[in-house]
């Protein structure tokens, strides 16, 4: 069995806990039944004790395996994990999506990834990340109840992320904790209309204006002064040519979406300036999760 799920950017500036899309960064897990429970971890995490247990994916997994088959059998896991942790480029939702997904396959139950989704919101309960990893592509989803509702579109081969990798980790939750609890309205209507505006930019392709679409002041400058580089990260990659610069996520990671014949040159300037970060340049992603029997 193989399971493979990609690396997500969400928010994308005014977009908070809506907007996400996915890019080709993918964590990959190999199932097969075992006389044991074994695992593996490589990649991404190897080397932390906490996450070569994988107990945030096994806990899920064996929680809805034995909801679905009604046994408790075992399996060797084998992981391959290429999504920074603890970055904003949602590895913690690959990982709710990957166990789900695993789960259904081993049991042999046939499933959409609606319901893989929805199911996801048990666990994450901001359908900004998982949405795009389910789903692939872009997509702006809201949840009511205990649904995801939510509408994707196709991300054109030419187009490419560049992403810049701090070497300091953002923590959600302690981000969270530095944004008031009261906003002023200008504000609200400000960063609304332009995530409103960047949807309807992503749906039409009008790629050349989201640089005014990806403004915001809800919580981007709020959380980038954890980190103050990436203020500069954002002035280097607007300079190059970059249709849009935000953080992704909480951070820490910069997602920068440009055209492919750009990327090398904002790639090449953004490593020159922070040669002590990562900068990947990365396709977007439109399949989603991905699941082998």
């Amino acid at each position: 069995m193989f399971i493979s799920v990609p690396a997500t950017s969400a928010n994308l500036g005014p977009g908070f806990d809506t907007l996400g899309l996915a890019v080709d960064l993918r964590n990959e897990i190999i199932i097969k039944p075992s006389k044991f429970l074994s695992l593996s971890t490589h990649g991404e995490g190897a080397e932390n004790p906490k996450i070569k247990k994988n107990s945030l994916f096994l806990s899920i997994f064996n929680d809805n395996y034995k909801r679905l088959s009604g046994r408790d059998d075992n399996f060797r896991f084998e992981f391959h994990n290429r999504i920074p942790i603890s970055r904003g480029l949602g590895s913690s939702s690959a990982v709710i999506v990957a166990a789900l997904s695993a789960a259904y396959t081993a049991a042999d139950k046939k499933y959409n990834k609606r319901e893989i989704l929805n199911q996801a919101l048990r666990y994450e309960h901001h359908p900004d990340n998982i949405t795009p990893a389910v789903m692939g592509g872009f997509n702006v989803a809201c949840v009511e109840g205990d649904r995801v509702y939510s509408k994707k579109r196709r991300l054109p081969d030419y187009l490419r992320a560049v992403v810049v990798v701090p070497n300091r980790t953002t923590s959600t939750a302690k981000s969270r904790t530095i944004l008031p609890k009261m906003y002023r309205k200008e504000e609200t209507v400000y960063s609304l209309s332009r995530s409103s505006y960047m949807t309807a930019l992503f749906m039409s392709e009008s790629w050349d204006l989201l640089r005014i679409a990806a403004k915001d002041k809800l919580h981007q400058a709020r959380r980038m002064k954890m980190i103050p580089e990436l203020f500069e990260v954002q002035k280097i990659a607007l300079k190059n040519g970059a249709l849009m610069s935000t953080l992704s996520g909480s951070g820490s990671t910069f997602f920068n979406l440009t055209y492919d014949k750009d990327a090398e040159k904002i790639a090449s300037a953004l490593q020159t300036r922070f040669p002590q970060f990562r900068v990947f340049t990365l396709a977007l992603d439109n399949t989603g999760v991905l699941t082998q029997k």
